[in-house]
């Protein structure tokens, strides 16, 4: 019976880590959303917005990775139930909720691959970018040159939304590991 006064550590410990997990996961992909939804609507207003071609690729990884993100939200959402029923007397087995655990685990290292290939691809196309502008400033270069393409305000929006999207599977990755470790330590 030395096990009993663990579950209710246990079950309010996956409740807390879940809520915080499930909330700082949706403030960052309520911003996710919102800087994709404001880089897509500014670059199609935006003139000479075929000039950012480079950043087509990572903003594809970015936004699955914000798919990924989704469904870890999910997650957090089952975890904060599995924790509210871990005190009751028809509890998950150990192993249902480490396959839980492990299901985000899975996703939110999807969503680091993802996002951070969608990083390397977004810095990639920006550092090209600002390796072909002339130094100083440049008045009255034609269409034509590369020269007159300064890197704007709405990319470097693709790279912040790219950057929360890595830091959201960031913080469910290390809060998923901390729950994992957890469960395997109550006996």
């Amino acid at each position: 019976m030395a096990e009993q006064p663990d579950f209710p550590l246990l079950a309010l410990g996956m409740r807390r880590i879940g809520w915080i997990r499930f909330w700082f996961q949706t403030v960052l992909g309520v911003v996710v959303i919102g800087v994709l939804l404001f880089n897509n609507i500014g670059s199609s207003l935006a003139r000479n917005s075929e000039r950012a071609l480079g950043l087509g690729p990572g903003l594809s990884l970015t936004t699955l990775a914000f798919f990924l993100l989704l469904y870890s939200l999910w997650q957090g959402w089952l975890i904060v139930l599995a924790g509210r029923s871990i005190n009751t007397p028809a509890r998950p087995s150990r192993a249902e909720t480490s396959r839980l655990l492990k299901r985000g685990l899975i996703v939110d290292l999807l969503g680091l691959v993802f996002s951070s290939v969608g990083y390397q691809s977004l810095a990639g196309a920006l550092f090209v970018q600002a390796s072909m502008q002339a130094p100083g400033i440049s008045i009255g270069a034609g269409v034509r040159s590369m020269e007159n393409y300064p890197i704007t305000s709405l990319e470097m929006l693709s790279v912040l939304s790219n950057t929360q999207v890595l830091f959201a599977h960031l913080i469910g990755l290390i809060f998923s590991l901390w729950l994992l470790q957890r469960i395997y330590r109550v006996k």
